[in-house]
């Protein structure tokens, strides 16, 4: 099994404009609401690509309830905490005209104390039947900056695999811990050497030097451009080929179910990280997050190239 982690779970609400234009009343054409959250959106990938998963998280209020029936609804296992408050909405809303997408994120419930403990059994308990634990997303307020790396530690001990897709104080934390596999982008690998990298050689050093702290795997995401993955010190170069973008969010979420799932496969390196790339590429041809059909990662897998670098 594979169990992901969402500790600021969310409503994804997607509105598709004619034209997004300030200070106007706009109506919406389109409008797509579903459980959301970075580690929602790898489970629901994970399961369309036939792997058992589980998502689990926090969850408060009438939002909560949301995004627990919606799971229901998708046939996606579930074990999310209960907390007080309510469990935030996330818009993004699609330009047709110009072609972009802007998003409005909430900040969630304050996490207390005694469901920070309990969240802690419940990795334990979660990893012991999974091979790989997936911790994707912000954290909450109330949570500390070194949470991650404690769950890792966790889910480790239980034996399973531990992949971190995180940002800021809370990824340079969780590298700490080790995990099995990173994935951060350009901007957050510059924040976590402290280092401007302005160039792919400049990236392939930092692939390097987080490879030599232990970590396995470590993908760099550069959007349009592909990505750079780094495996055992070995690096490649992925090349995506066009692909008529709708709504790229949750991209990145799909990559890394594409890889978790190639790696409880036995894919190689090289297939793992183009896999990855295959399912982070077919969410982006949704204007839902987290949405890739197997036909679409199957075609994908065929065009995209990955060659040493």
């Amino acid at each position: 099994m594979i169990t992901t982690v969402t500790l600021n779970a969310a409503i994804d609400k997607t509105y598709t404009v004619s034209s997004f234009e300030m200070n106007r009343v706009l109506r919406i054409g389109q409008m797509i609401a579903v459980a959301g959250g970075k580690g929602v959106n790898v489970a629901r990938v994970a399961r369309t690509l036939g792997e058992p998963v589980t998502a689990a998280g926090f969850a408060a209020g009438f939002n909560g309830q949301f995004i627990r029936q919606g799971l229901d609804a998708e046939g996606i296992g579930h074990d999310f905490i209960e907390v007080p408050g309510e469990s935030r909405l996330c818009l993004t809303v699609l330009d047709a005209q110009n072609g972009t997408q802007t998003e409005l994120l909430e900040p969630g419930p304050e996490i207390p104390l005694p469901n920070l403990e309990e969240l802690k059994s419940k990795i334990a308990s979660l990893a012991a039947a999974s091979t790989h634990v997936c911790f994707s997303g912000s954290l909450p307020a109330g949570c500390p900056a070194d949470l991650y790396a404690e769950l890792i530690r966790l889910a480790q001990h239980a034996g399973a695999s531990a992949v971190l897709d995180a940002s800021g104080d809370a990824l340079a934390a969780g590298l700490e811990a080790r995990p099995l596999l990173i994935k951060p982008n350009e901007h957050e690998i510059e924040r976590l050497l402290g280092r401007a990298a302005s160039s792919d050689d400049d990236l392939a050093v930092c692939l390097r030097q987080l490879m030599g702290l232990g970590i396995r795997h470590v993908i760099v995401s550069l959007g349009g451009r592909g990505a750079l993955a780094g495996s055992d010190g070995h690096l490649r170069r992925v090349q995506l080929p066009p692909v008529a973008a709708v709504n790229p969010v949750g991209s990145g979420d799909a990559m890394v179910a594409g890889m978790v799932t190639a790696i409880r496969r036995g894919y190689g390196d090289a297939d793992m990280v183009r896999f990855g790339a295959a399912c982070g590429s077919a969410n982006a041809l949704h204007a839902q997050a987290g949405a890739v059909t197997m036909e679409e990662v199957e075609r994908l897998y065929r065009e995209i190239r990955v060659t040493d670098y």
